[in-house]
């Protein structure tokens, strides 16, 4: 406060004149502050189902070993090639490159004696039957590593759609039976949000022998798992 204000402001009170403080700022909030309502409740609610897992991805590679890397290179890449080309046009499944290693082996006394390379091939599929034909005919090019299961985008959120229903419901079944258990005839809800928490899988992998598999070509036998979706739905209700 300056000695011009202290002197208005001692005059102010000679004299009886009205005199308006100004309150510092965190007083002042805390003067305003509304107090919190009562009669609110937290609730917290969950949907969750095992949903058939219905895309399958199949690994297959080629290992081969040469003198020097260059020709192993080659090698591998033509091999990957003709197998991308005769997945090239099936109906139903797609089919990508997928690792690809050259390394060095060494001898006893730590010369590099030869050269391992891998490449795979990796076909993913909604049609488990195409997958599996198509991984048995590609049996001369290439031999089937593992199998893996997973659940599609659209599944996920199909069932995430179904789950917020439920979830939901259970929601304000629990907000009405709540409130008129703490003796309040009904409420409204205050805040509300709907989370996803994603997939959890239940791994099925496969190895060729597992299946069956065999150099003829004989198409797999594929059957996958399952995947947990789950919608959680929390917030607070004012009971009234």
């Amino acid at each position: 406060m300056t000695k011009k204000t202290a002197r208005a402001l001692a005059l102010a009170l000679a004299f009886g004149a009205p005199v308006a403080l100004a309150l510092n700022p965190p007083l002042a909030r805390a003067q305003t502050m509304m107090p919190q309502p009562s009669g609110v409740l937290s609730l917290n609610a969950q949907a969750s189902a095992e949903v058939p897992q219905d895309e399958v991805e199949i690994t297959l590679f080629y290992e081969q070993e040469a003198n020097e890397p260059s020709s192993l290179t080659s090698t591998l890449n033509e091999r990957a090639d003709a197998a991308l080309q005769k997945a090239r046009g099936v109906a139903g499944v797609t089919a990508r490159s997928g690792a690809f290693s050259i390394f060095p082996s060494t001898d006893r006394d730590g010369r590099i004696s030869a050269w391992r390379g891998r490449t795979e091939v990796v076909l993913k599929s909604r049609d488990f039957a195409a997958a599996s034909k198509l991984a048995g005919q590609m049996a001369s090019i290439m031999q089937v590593g593992n199998v893996s299961f997973s659940l599609s985008p659209e599944a996920q959120r199909a069932a995430e759609q179904r789950l917020s229903g439920e979830a939901i419901r259970s929601f304000r079944e629990q907000a009405a039976s709540s409130s008129q258990a703490f003796g309040f005839s009904g409420y409204s809800i205050r805040e509300v949000n709907v989370n996803h928490s994603g997939v959890m899988p239940r791994p099925m992998m496969m190895s060729a022998r597992a299946m069956g598999a065999d150099a003829k070509g004989a198409p797999m036998a594929l059957e996958g798992g399952t995947s947990t979706v789950t919608v959680n739905v929390s917030g607070s209700v004012q009971m009234k």
